[in-house]
């Protein structure tokens, strides 16, 4: 999992539900993040629409940890590596 949020700093990604909604839901996407702390009305939607696409999911502790692997100053409760 270390391994695949330090490439969240490196790579193409996107941050946030709505832009994170559309990439996949464009087919961009190649892997996503989910926080574990942020509130499941945000993340269930999300959740079931990467099963629904084929996108391989991996689970953060916090928003904060996610926001700051994807190089933001605030907590993200999704984000996407994209193809």
């Amino acid at each position: 999992m270390l391994q695949e949020l330090q490439s969240l700093n490196t790579n193409a990604k996107v941050t946030g539900l709505k832009q994170s909604q559309k990439a996949v839901t464009e087919d961009r996407a190649r892997h996503a993040f989910i926080a574990n702390d942020a509130e499941k009305r945000v993340t269930s939607a999300f959740r079931t629409l990467c099963a629904e696409h084929g996108v391989e999911i991996t689970e953060v502790e916090t928003m904060h940890e996610l926001g700051a692997a994807c190089g933001i100053e605030v907590g993200a409760a999704v984000a996407v590596l994209l193809k």
